[in-house]
């Protein structure tokens, strides 16, 4: 484990968070440890949610680092983040570890969109991201749907049944 060190006088360069540009100047405690000199940050919760939002607020392209930090802050695996963007698994891993500008600006708008739902997860129930896992859970299902034609109508799904069948028939 490496002794937390500080870049000038009262400012600490927090790399544990995975990203190499974020700085402490206050809410942290250098104290002394069995290992060492060891950091306390106060709210850490609260300073990730912070960094989550410059993150997605910010113009700029996301880093792999940046979509890495965020997809952590989410609780999600890389093959979690893939089956919700419909994309291989080993897309979101070629995404972190690359440079800024080379994912695809729809799976970044998505990023950017799933981690501001899930910072206002708590107060909403019925999230994008709980849309999302069930169209990503059903993906693989097969969905079948009975449609009807009564004469000189139009055609109409059949209710009720727990699993339709398509049926067209003839006119």
């Amino acid at each position: 484990m490496s002794t937390p060190t500080q870049r000038n006088e009262g400012e600490y360069h927090y790399t544990e968070s995975g990203l190499d540009n974020v700085y402490l100047v206050s809410g942290f405690k250098l104290v002394p440890g069995p290992r060492g000199t060891q950091l306390q940050i106060d709210d850490i919760d609260g300073l990730h949610r912070a960094i989550g939002e410059i993150l997605v607020s910010d113009r700029k392209n996301l880093s792999g680092k940046e979509i890495r930090f965020l997809r952590i802050e989410m609780g999600m695996s890389q093959s979690a983040l893939a089956r919700l963007l419909g994309i291989s698994e080993r897309a979101v891993i070629r995404w972190e570890k690359a440079h800024i500008g080379q994912v695809p600006s729809t799976a970044e708008a998505s990023i950017r969109m799933l981690y501001r739902d899930f910072a206002n997860e708590r107060h909403k129930p019925g999230t994008l991201r709980q849309m999302l896992k069930k169209v990503a859970d059903r993906e693989n299902d097969e969905q079948r749907v009975s449609f009807r034609k009564p004469d000189r109508a139009k055609w109409r799904v059949v209710e009720g049944a727990e699993e339709t069948q398509l049926e067209l028939a003839a006119i």
